[in-house]
């Protein structure tokens, strides 16, 4: 599980479109960081959110485009090696699951250093590493992994999945705000099994995103250890 985790992470940094995405992040990271005291002295905030305005950059682009940024690099992960045949290989090294979780392992690893490192650029301003938010980014980030190896695992083309994570990475996003804040119950029930309701808690709450997390890994597994390579 291991080897195939640590190959998942040196390929997802060798893509030219992971190093633009890494770019991206670092730069607004940096420079949201750097110029978030003007932020704060032109909007009212609290004591709360004015302690952690530095991190508001990073943080948009997680919750607004972090989907589309997993899916882009990561939507093709399994179908990818069935679709090439090489999965007839991987099996006879180590079993379904051992390569599935490999495969999670090294997308989340790589986004754990990307986001590591940004948290760091953004300690040079905010002069602390903000633990929670960090972590909080983090289940979101793997809640985002796992439903990339899951639409993966699920639909056999790449081609397919490619399309679907674009208009996911887009619709995602704006139906956690809606189903957050619609008064429609009709709506308001899917926000249980989307991050963003427990996002916007200051508990941890947000373990619960771990927990789907987790959910969609168990799905992925069971239909991968039941499917043709």
């Amino acid at each position: 599980m291991f080897v195939i985790c640590k190959r998942e992470f040196i390929s997802l940094f060798k893509s030219i479109k992971s190093i633009i995405m890494i770019a991206i992040l670092f730069a607004v990271s940096y420079y949201a960081a750097k110029f978030s005291s003007l932020l704060a002295s032109g909007v009212e905030l609290t004591a709360g959110e004015a302690e952690d305005i530095h991190t508001i950059g990073l943080l948009s682009v997680i919750l607004l485009l972090g989907q589309l940024f997993v899916f882009g690099l990561s939507h093709d992960t399994i179908n990818r090696e069935t679709h090439e045949r090489t999965m007839r290989f991987l099996v006879t090294r180590a079993s379904r699951s051992a390569i599935l979780f490999g495969k999670f392992l090294g997308i989340w690893v790589f986004w754990f250093v990307c986001i590591a490192v940004s948290f760091l650029l953004i300690s040079i301003f905010s002069k602390k590493f903000d633990l929670f938010i960090f972590s909080q980014t983090m289940s979101l980030v793997t809640y985002q992994a796992a439903l990339a190896v899951l639409l993966s695992v699920l639909i056999s083309r790449p081609g397919y999945t490619m399309f679907l994570g674009n208009i996911l990475g887009l619709l995602l996003p704006a139906l956690g705000f809606w189903a957050v804040f619609s008064p429609n119950g009709w709506v308001n029930w899917m926000k249980f099994f989307i991050p963003f309701y427990y996002l916007e808690r200051d508990d941890f709450t947000f373990l619960v995103i771990l927990a789907l997390a987790g959910l969609m890994m168990l799905a992925a597994d069971a239909v991968f250890r039941r499917r043709e390579c």
